[in-house]
């Protein structure tokens, strides 16, 4: 769609600017423990939760040991007993722009203050439980280069893993599968030897709303970068799609 490669280039900077802040670690880490926690197992090969994590803990080259101690953690092994549970908040930005908010925390009413804040400090607004998630599905999402790649090739190792959709955006290569197929596709693309960029299950859009202009698109992504700040926030999906020009703008400026 429209913009969509410049936008992905956009939020692909954001990340590598989040990995620096130091903050990558921290998060990746409470994610590894809930999901061990949750799955039973500190094993990718038996608990499917695992590896989209551990890849996104791969990609910020996070140390073996803070791993090792995340997952034990989880699954009871670590000295740390702490509880940590999930949250979510949903609610939109300006120009009705749906946004959803991923927390892990040992404190559900710090959480709860802290996210709050941030959507009143910007102007935004919460809404319930299902008014912005029933917009979104799950999907495991890879991301690789297409520098070098023959797309007949890539495109059927990935359909014959169980890949549903496969697209050039830009520069990229995006393949998407059901949340249950990530691991097949996963190590079926390792296997042939691609290496993706980006690969992770996370919520994906139904419907795209677009920035209306420079400034929109601005006063969100300083409103996602607000709620990214906070420690206890792990994702937050957006609906926004950011056109060509408007791109072009926001790196201009």
């Amino acid at each position: 769609m429209a913009g969509h490669s410049k936008w992905a280039n956009i939020k692909h900077k954001k990340a590598a600017t989040d990995a620096k802040r130091g903050k990558a670690f921290s998060k990746i880490a409470k994610e590894l423990t809930v999901a061990a926690r949750l799955g039973g197992s500190g094993d990718p090969e038996t608990n499917i939760n695992l590896r989209p994590i551990l890849a996104k803990a791969k990609s910020v080259n996070m140390p073996a040991d803070n791993i090792e101690r995340a997952i034990k953690k989880g699954t009871g092994e670590g000295a740390d007993t702490s509880q940590i549970e999930e949250l979510i908040y949903e609610g939109y930005a300006s120009g009705g722009v749906g946004v959803i908010v991923k927390a892990l925390t040992d404190n559900k009413n710090r959480t709860a203050a802290e996210v709050r804040s941030v959507f009143n400090k910007h102007n935004c607004s919460m809404g319930q439980t299902g008014s912005v998630s029933r917009m979104f599905q799950r999907k495991g999402v890879f991301e690789i280069d297409t520098a070098d790649i023959e797309e007949e090739a890539l495109l059927e190792t990935a359909m014959m893993a169980g890949a549903e959709n496969f697209e050039q955006q830009g520069d990229v290569w995006t393949i998407t599968c059901a949340p249950n197929d990530y691991n097949q596709v996963s190590e079926a693309l390792d296997q042939a030897g691609y290496t993706a960029t980006s690969s992770e299950v996370k919520l994906v859009p139904d419907v795209l709303t677009e920035a209306t202009d420079a400034e929109h698109a601005r006063s969100v992504m300083k409103f996602i970068d607000a709620l990214e700040d906070l420690d206890d926030v792990q994702d937050v999906y957006t609906d926004l799609d950011v056109s060509d020009e408007i791109a072009d703008q926001l790196d201009e400026g």
